[in-house]
């Protein structure tokens, strides 16, 4: 589904409808606890699954209300996200939104190409020589590739974080840019978004 008002309505459609049945599933589950007869593990169960795939649906929809309308290209984007999380490729996207992003980062090859899931993979491919650093995305297309951002300074105890991650940190604590990126080591998918970061569920259907 392409970024677009139409997109963000059904996916809000979709996600209310998410959470209701949660709701409903929620109620049997409290009935279950007074019913001898009554399935309490099998309601846990449901209510468990239920429960991912609200997160799954929350993200998407949560991303797209953040890309919309700075790009049209988000299915391209979060599909390729998923490919390189599945093949466990280290990847590094930076999606501009109001703020130019050019002077916070040491420009890399200019490519000026259009936005293809195919073509973002193709670059992060290790065997390609701008697999290492940031692709520069801007509007509906590919501005550039093996660019170098900013790293945080922020000090992070209790998990082990990478260059890729304080890279995407560190744009985001300085522009409004949206930045996937994607663990090299164990392919977990993630995005920085204001100095934070926050994981990326896939949806089944993507």
């Amino acid at each position: 589904m392409e970024c677009s008002s139409e997109g963000l309505s059904e996916q809000s459609i979709d996600l209310r409808s998410r959470f209701l049945a949660f709701t409903d599933h929620a109620r049997a589950a409290l009935v279950s606890l007074n019913e001898d007869g009554g399935d309490l593990l099998g309601e846990l169960r449901h209510l468990s699954k239920s429960f991912a795939d609200i997160a799954r649906a929350a993200s998407t929809y949560h991303l797209t209300r953040l890309l919309n309308p700075y790009t049209r290209k988000c299915n391209e984007i979060f599909k390729a996200v998923r490919n390189l999380s599945t093949m466990r490729t280290g990847a590094l996207i930076v999606i501009q939104r109001e703020a130019s992003v050019e002077d916070r980062m040491t420009a890399g090859i200019p490519l000026g190409a259009e936005i293809t899931s195919t073509l973002l993979e193709s670059i992060f491919n290790v065997g390609s020589p701008l697999h290492d650093g940031a692709v520069f995305i801007r509007d509906d297309g590919i501005v550039s590739a093996a660019n170098v951002l900013p790293l945080t300074k922020k000090v992070y105890r209790t998990r082990k974080m990478g260059t890729r991650h304080r890279a995407a940190i560190g744009l985001s604590e300085h522009t409004d840019a949206l930045v996937f990126v994607v663990s090299e080591e164990t392919g977990t998918p993630s995005f920085a978004f204001d100095g934070s970061l926050y994981p990326f569920y896939f949806m089944d259907r993507e």
